[in-house]
C-alpha cells in the first residue's frame, strides 16, 4: 500500500528544502501492520546563507503503528526516493507552474544540490505511548541519515511487543536536523526550494 503525505519545507532566504514522504506497509499472512499516524517530517526554519556552515532543526512529528493478528513484530525504515521524477537528496525544485524563468512543478535539470546525508533524524528522548507491556524501540539515538538511497531502520518491535497501536511521543526540538554546507547555492528564481522525497516503509518482523 502506498499513499502520499505532506510537503514540509525548510524555507530560506536562499529557499532551502521541501520534503515529500511516501508510505509503504507490508504484512505477512499471519499479521497486519499499518501506520495509525503517518511519519511527518516537519517544515524546517528559514535559512539565510552567510558563507558559514549551519544546522537547522525541527521537531519530528509523532506517528504510530497498529499491528493485528500474530505478534510477529514490526520495523520501520526510511530512505530517499530515487525513482523517476523523485530525488533521494536535496535538489533545486520549483513547486509552482513557473518559478521565474524555470518551469514546474518539478526538479530543475542541472540545478543546485545538497550532499547526501544532509538530513538526520535523532530519536534521543523519544518514547512510546498508547499500549502496555514491552515497548518498541527507537533506533536513531545516535542519529540516522534519512536522505540516503539505502533504507535505514528507525524503529522496531520484537515479538514480545503487544498487538494494538503504539504511538511515538517526546521527539525533541532537535530531532530533525538539516546541515547546510558553505557551498550551498542561493536560489534566485522566485519560489524555488531545495527538495527531496522520502519513503517510510513499515514491515512485519523486528
Amino acid at each position: 500500500m502506498r499513499s502520499r503525505a505532506h510537503r514540509p519545507r525548510l524555507a530560506a532566504a536562499a529557499a532551502l528544502a521541501a520534503i515529500v514522504a511516501a508510505l509503504i506497509a507490508c504484512s505477512s499472512a499471519h499479521s497486519a501492520v499499518s501506520f495509525s499516524a503517518n511519519p511527518a517530517v516537519p517544515d524546517l526554519p528559514a535559512v539565510t546563507l552567510n558563507a558559514q556552515a549551519q544546522t537547522k532543526n525541527a521537531t519530528m512529528g509523532n506517528w504510530g503503528v497498529t499491528m493485528t493478528g500474530s505478534k510477529t513484530g514490526w520495523n520501520v525504515t526510511v530512505n530517499g526516493d530515487s525513482s523517476a521524477g523523485k530525488s533521494a537528496d536535496f535538489q533545486q525544485y520549483c513547486p509552482n507552474a513557473t518559478c521565474g524563468t524555470d518551469s514546474g512543478p518539478g526538479y530543475i535539470t542541472g540545478g543546485a544540490t545538497l550532499p547526501a546525508s544532509s538530513l538526520v533524524l535523532n530519536s534521543t528522548g523519544a518514547s512510546w505511548t498508547g499500549n502496555s507491556g514491552t515497548t518498541p524501540s527507537h533506533l536513531c539515538n545516535s542519529g540516522c541519515s534519512m536522505d540516503t538511497t539505502s533504507a535505514v531502520k528507525i524503529a522496531s518491535a520484537t515479538t514480545s511487543v503487544s498487538t494494538g497501536t503504539w504511538s511515538t511521543t517526546g521527539y525533541s526540538a532537535t530531532s530533525v536536523a538539516a546541515t547546510i554546507p558553505t557551498t550551498t547555492r542561493n536560489l534566485t528564481q522566485s519560489g524555488e526550494v531545495y527538495h527531496l522525497d522520502l519513503v517510510f516503509t513499515l514491515a512485519t518482523g523486528p
